[in-house]
């Protein structure tokens, strides 16, 4: 069985987000996202809050694979042995991405040769989305709705409209 692993905080969840997981479920046979701890990042939502949105967006998305919101706060590699990835999956849009990506490869390969890291160029209309800009719309009371499932907006309003 070929499992992969998909790392990212997802703060929040994006329809570029959505884009990498769909087509990295056509590659394996259990796609892992590993939701990443990360307090450096200050995230809007929750754990919590992460993994669900990442759960109910993803409920109905390719049959046969199975997908599970990991969260971690370890080394991306070590995260990828404890779920028995042997790839892990990247998403691209820029090529700032790129030379980051290529950084972090290096290292991996260095810790573990036997984890391949596969990366997934974003769907052009979705290369500019990048969940800090999203937040950032979403404060200043911009439409975020292009960049996010209907849901995620509905808890980005929640979350920066507050209680009433």
């Amino acid at each position: 069985m070929r499992i992969g692993l998909y790392p990212g905080t997802f703060d929040p969840l994006t329809l570029g987000h959505m884009d990498i997981i769909t087509r990295a479920s056509a590659l394996v046979d259990r796609l892992v996202i590993g939701v990443a701890i990360n307090r450096d990042k200050g995230p809007l939502f929750s754990l919590e809050e992460r993994v669900a949105m990442i759960e109910a967006e993803t409920a109905t998305l390719a049959p046969g694979v199975e997908i599970i919101a990991h969260p971690f706060e370890n080394l991306l590699i070590d995260c990828a042995r404890d779920v028995g990835a042997q790839v892990i999956i990247r998403g691209l849009r820029a090529v700032a991405d790129f030379e980051y990506e290529f950084q972090m490869v290096g290292m991996n390969r260095a810790l573990d040769a036997s984890i391949e890291t596969v990366f997934l160029m974003a769907e052009a209309r979705h290369q500019a989305i990048a969940s800090k800009l999203v937040k950032e719309i979403a404060r200043l009371g911009g439409d975020v709705s292009r960049f996010v499932p209907p849901a995620v907006e509905q808890a980005l309003r929640a979350k920066l409209d507050g209680p009433r």
